[in-house]
């Protein structure tokens, strides 16, 4: 194995899979750390983990472990992802874990770039924009679980962090190659480890993935990982061959962003869907089992969502607690994978974060392997045999996703 990523959650692990295997590395996803040895034949192994919103120890415990799976497997560089909105909160993890990965490995400059301007994700003086607003502005400030209220990543992470953060800015990314290393280097013995890096276009992403060359720890979103397997001299080949699964999908969202919204607005329009609130999962209104078994006869393409607005999710935190009403619907929509796949199911769609990396745990799903680009950032996913599925981050996707995800998930073209 020559490149190691540990994913925070389970959804960017994905796209950071998706990312590689395009680029031409033989890819695997793994769903926590594995128990034995990789496949030899993997150049690209992405440990997926569910760290990103639980308390800083235990992340970085987690990460640790992973690294060491890694570093066995004889990988000679590490990528620590996280999302391009930067999910995280003034206690970490973002920079507690990439500290504690720098300090395991000795790590020289470390790259910090969750962006990735093919998804509408750029980093400008060390602001994060979504699309054409800054991050604050985009919908991620009413995140339930990590609300992004300063755009400013330099100064969102140096809250995170022991040290000074360091930043390399765009005029120097367009530069090239050689000028953002020597800027890294720069900043590096000014005593900035941790170092924002600007990135405008997907071109800038290429250049420091060049850069990157060499280092032995990298981190940012998967648009910055987009550079790096030119650097084992692998570059991109043609697609696999893809064989999907005939026969029942169900769709399980509990993202509450705008871009999943808008697409369940319009997945309702032609399908049927069922909305479970948080009333009606502490109340018992609802069950697993029945959502299930309503999910399995249906007819179309169901879906099930908890997918709410800030209001209404911001009632439902201080009405049940914000960590309970997260664990409520984790294990709901978990249990509902379970028993539909028990029934027959052998498509899956998930989207949000949480939300799928609970329905990979439930399923006690180990290894994934990636197959085709539905949209920019998640690809259809092989969990076994009978079974496939999509883990849509909350932002990504056009607004017919998920009509599009599953005739991708059963072998037709979109």
């Amino acid at each position: 194995m020559l490149l190691g990523c540990i994913g925070d959650d389970f959804t960017g692990s994905s796209d950071l899979a998706n990312t590689l295997a395009k680029a031409g590395m033989r890819t695997v996803q793994y769903s926590g750390v594995p128990q034995g040895p990789a496949d030899p034949q993997v150049q690209a192994g992405v440990v997926s983990l569910k760290t990103r919103s639980i308390p800083a120890a235990d992340a970085i415990a987690q990460s640790l472990k992973a690294l060491e799976w890694l570093q066995a497997q004889g990988c000679e560089q590490i990528y620590f992802k996280y999302c391009s909105t930067f999910d995280s909160t003034a206690d970490g993890n973002i920079g507690p874990v990439a500290e504690a990965l720098a300090d395991a490995l000795d790590a020289r400059a470390v790259i910090v770039c969750p962006a990735f301007p093919g998804t509408g994700r750029s980093i400008y003086q060390g602001h994060l924009f979504v699309k054409d607003v800054l991050l604050n502005e985009s919908g991620m400030q009413n995140h339930p679980l990590t609300p992004m209220t300063d755009p400013d990543i330099r100064r969102v992470l140096a809250t995170q962090s022991s040290g000074p953060v360091g930043h390399v800015d765009a005029a120097t990314v367009l530069t090239g190659a050689q000028a953002i290393r020597a800027r890294l280097d720069t900043e590096f013995a000014a005593g900035k480890r941790l170092i924002v890096v600007d990135a405008l276009q997907d071109a800038d992403l290429m250049q420091i993935g060049a850069a990157a060359k060499g280092l032995e720890l990298v981190t940012g979103g998967s648009g910055a990982a987009l550079g790096l397997p030119i650097n084992f001299g692998i570059t991109a080949r043609d697609s696999t061959s893809w064989t999907g699964e005939h026969g029942k999908c169900i769709v399980l969202s509990g993202s509450c962003s705008i871009a999943t919204r808008g697409q369940i607005a319009h997945h309702k329009m032609s399908h049927p869907a069922m909305e479970v609130s948080a009333d009606m999962l502490f109340g018992r209104e609802i069950t697993a089992q029945t959502a299930a078994d309503w999910a399995m006869n249906a007819e179309g393409l169901p879906l099930v969502y908890s997918s709410a607005d800030p209001e209404a999710v911001k009632v439902a935190q201080d009405k049940y607690g914000r960590d309970e009403s997260a664990e409520k619907f984790e294990h709901f929509f978990a249990d509902v994978a379970r028993m539909c796949t028990e029934q027959g199911a052998r498509k899956l769609l998930t989207a949000g974060g949480e939300t799928s990396g609970a329905v990979v745990e439930g399923l006690s799903l180990t290894q994934l392997e990636i197959g085709p680009e539905i949209d920019p950032g998640v690809p259809a996913l092989r969990a076994r045999e009978g079974l496939v599925l999509a883990l849509k981050s909350g932002n990504f996707g056009s607004v017919e996703y998920f009509e599009k995800a599953a005739k991708i998930l059963d072998g037709s073209q979109p």
